[in-house]
């Protein structure tokens, strides 16, 4: 079920973040979710690295990852209150299908380790959009559980990093535009300084 839009350019100008929470089922199926890894793949990639990975959270594994946050959160913070461990259990269940995207850099290249983050990075993008040339909406979110190496550790292992958890499914309410940057602070053109 791909997004109706009238061309490429409509879809990417009408792509829009989901909140997590907001998020209700239906949600892309397992092979929806594949085809839109795949489509994430095609990013740029300085020396064909794939400096990056995707992992699949099946919904019947959500209370094991639940447990994991609450846990990992109270070995890190043993003097957590309630609504903090609540808030650990809420972020494993929002949303109806998750990937965790992991950053995983490739430290015996020769391409410069900001070249790998930034492929990452995009490979986050292009899945954002893929699930919304898919029909449905993501979110892509951090947080504590990002950078807790217990977390990650349960995901792969140093030196990768959680680059973020995306959440994915359909709207519960309409998207909300949110503010966007200043077109005139967006970009300039280059005048290379006269030479002395």
């Amino acid at each position: 079920m791909f997004n109706d839009t009238s061309s490429p350019l409509a879809l990417l100008a009408s792509r829009r973040s989901g909140k997590p929470r907001d998020l209700v089922a239906p949600a892309p199926d397992r092979a929806q979710l594949i085809a839109m890894i795949r489509l994430a793949g095609r990013t740029p990639d300085h020396g064909k690295l794939a400096p990056w990975r995707f992992v699949i959270v099946p919904d019947d594994r959500r209370d094991a990852l639940a447990a994991l946050l609450v846990d990992a959160y109270r070995a890190e913070r043993p003097e957590a209150k309630r609504a903090e461990l609540d808030a650990m259990e809420q972020f494993a269940r929002q949303a109806p299908a998750l990937v965790v995207a992991l950053f995983s850099p490739r430290t015996d290249s020769h391409i410069p380790m900001w070249e790998q983050e930034l492929s990452a990075g995009a490979a986050c993008m292009n899945l954002l959009h893929a699930v919304h040339a898919h029909g449905f909406a993501g979110g892509w979110l951090t947080g504590w559980p990002a950078f807790s190496d217990r977390v990650r550790d349960a995901f792969g292992g140093a030196p990768e990093r959680i680059a973020g958890f995306m959440f994915i499914g359909t709207p519960g309410r309409p998207l909300d535009e949110r503010p966007r940057p200043d077109e005139a602070k967006l970009w300039s053109e280059w005048n290379p300084s006269p030479e002395a």
